[in-house]
């Protein structure tokens, strides 16, 4: 099966590029390959490679950066998940697409369900929310996965920061009112794999690891598991702080737990916890 991934480099391409199936011919297109905000370019890309399968890694993901480039955000989130869609389709080609529980204002007391109303904070879960629509406009039998707290061993990262501050400073302050699902890249990059070759498998639909947690309880698990991984050399403070006391230019969402019943139901898949998949991907990062 020929499958073209766009977003090379990011966390979510790599890890389809790692895990890729055998049967699987993949060709993995950064931005220096294809401009996505480009419609012809993408329509002569898609028709040029001529896959069963397109899946979108790409997005712009300056969750802050967006409130002052919104028309850039919208053109990456917004618009170019619409033209890629278009292009499979017209190709006859499955489209899976990767969305954001952004797209959520976190006043929910349980997990968002996929068909839960969306109503975003800011100009990053906007741009988002209207990828979804065009994806879904252009191709109805299109897959859109949400999913959230992405992080990998390469590319930039709350646990690769954590990392970073916590060996140069030897204390971190972190947020503790934020609650989700830290989501490890691979994790991510197994279920699309399963989903491409599962008929009937379509619309909105959810992923991420396990439980749930605060920034602060995920930092925490990095200090702790870094430093018997010996990762870290030297003991690390991690101090609980509110939203309001690290303001920033764009809102979070309080609470953005997905509820992932309905992928897990029609891949017969179940969500490592995610304590375990991040032991893993820190043994990943000490063996490299």
């Amino acid at each position: 099966m020929k499958a073209l991934v766009t977003g090379a480099g990011g966390q979510v391409a790599r890890a389809l590029a790692e895990l890729k199936p055998t049967h699987v011919e993949l060709t993995s297109l950064g931005q220096q390959d294809l401009d996505i905000t480009d419609r012809e370019a993408v329509m002569r890309a898609v028709a040029a490679h001529a896959p069963a399968l397109v899946i979108n890694a790409a997005a712009y993901t300056a969750v802050d950066k967006a409130e002052s480039e919104r028309e850039l955000a919208f053109r990456v989130n917004g618009a170019a998940p619409g033209w890629l869609a278009e292009a499979a389709r017209a190709q006859g080609a499955r489209f899976l697409h990767i969305s954001t529980d952004f797209v959520f204002d976190g006043k929910a007391s349980e997990p968002y369900k996929p068909d839960a109303r969306p109503a975003p904070l800011g100009a990053y879960g906007e741009s988002k929310l209207e990828g979804e629509r065009t994806v879904l406009a252009a191709d109805p039998e299109a897959l859109v996965l949400r999913t959230a707290w992405v992080y990998a061993a390469q590319g930039h990262n709350f646990v690769r920061t954590m990392l970073r501050l916590m060996g140069e400073r030897g204390t971190v302050k972190v947020v503790s009112d934020q609650q989700g699902s830290p989501t490890w890249a691979s994790s991510i990059a197994g279920v699309l794999w399963k989903a491409a070759v599962t008929p009937g498998f379509h619309g909105l639909h959810h992923w991420t690891d396990a439980g749930t947690a605060s920034w602060y309880d995920f930092a925490m698990a990095i200090a702790a598991d870094a430093r018997e991984l010996k990762l870290l050399r030297t003991p690390v403070e991690v101090f609980p702080i509110t939203t309001a006391e690290y303001p920033t230019p764009a809102r979070r969402p309080a609470y953005s737990v997905l509820d992932r019943s309905s992928t897990e139901a029609a891949l017969d898949m179940h969500a490592a916890p995610w304590r375990d998949n991040l032991k893993k991907m820190l043994k990943e990062l000490k063996d490299a």
